[in-house]
């Protein structure tokens, strides 16, 4: 039988962030309801847990911001002013340009961890979490975030 993390291993675990692999409705941009959900998790809570907060506006955050050409802090600053899932809505759609390029974004995100560094990260990674024996299947880092998540067996 295939390992499962070390419960505790990666510190807090939030389960009810959506997976990486989710889709925006309006733009088709994996992930983005996930930086939005880590927003409003903040805007609720005052802050995430340590386990998220270090690569909060950072890491896939960052990458997805990069992308679309906007700093991750406008982002955050929508979500903790906006009073509705519309409104919020209606100003990452003014702050985004017209064109958000989701084919390339979603091609670059499902294929993080791929490259031989992101091999050697996931493998570290795993192996803190106590499965080493699973640097096979979990092939790139939205799969792990799916995996510490539990939505990956």
């Amino acid at each position: 039988m295939s390992s499962k993390p070390i419960p505790g291993s990666t510190g807090e675990v939030l389960t009810t962030l959506p997976s990486p692999y989710v889709p925006h409705a309006a733009t088709g941009l994996l992930y983005l309801p996930r930086f939005i959900a880590k927003c409003q998790y903040v805007k609720a809570h005052g802050a995430l847990p340590a386990s998220y907060a270090k690569n909060y506006k950072r890491g896939c955050d960052r990458f997805l911001s990069l992308h679309l050409g906007i700093d991750p802090v406008d982002v955050e600053k929508i979500v903790l002013e906006s009073s509705t899932d519309q409104e919020i809505e209606t100003r990452l759609k003014a702050l985004f340009p017209a064109d958000v390029r989701a084919v390339q974004w979603n091609r670059r995100l499902v294929q993080m961890g791929m490259t031989t560094a992101g091999r050697e990260f996931l493998k570290t990674a795993l192996t803190a979490m106590g499965c080493a024996d699973r640097s096979e299947d979990i092939k790139s880092v939205p799969d792990l975030i799916d995996f510490d998540e539990g939505r990956l067996e």
